[in-house]
């Protein structure tokens, strides 16, 4: 089943929420693609099927906002996740 993407970004809140549970694998895989220096047109086509060279406007928007949001996550949204294990 393929994950619906939004568009705009993922939901800006202050919590983890389902979008980015739905889209942890896709987060990783943001990072993973950063910090091995891939070309942003590669990721984007590779983890979300979105051709760039159809639609960069698009492309560049959705892979800047889920960058943002997985490093977000990396910072601090993992504390959300552990905070019910540690209790």
């Amino acid at each position: 089943m393929k994950k619906p993407l939004r568009d705009e970004g993922p939901p800006l809140t202050d919590r983890v929420n389902d979008y980015d549970e739905a889209h942890f694998a896709s987060y990783l895989r943001l990072l993973d693609a950063e910090a091995e220096g891939a070309d942003w047109r590669e990721a984007v086509k590779i983890i979300f099927g979105i051709d760039p060279d159809a639609d960069i406007d698009r492309a560049k928007r959705i892979h800047e906002t889920h960058l943002a949001r997985a490093r977000w996550m990396t910072r601090e949204g993992y504390r959300h996740l552990l905070e019910g294990r540690m209790q």
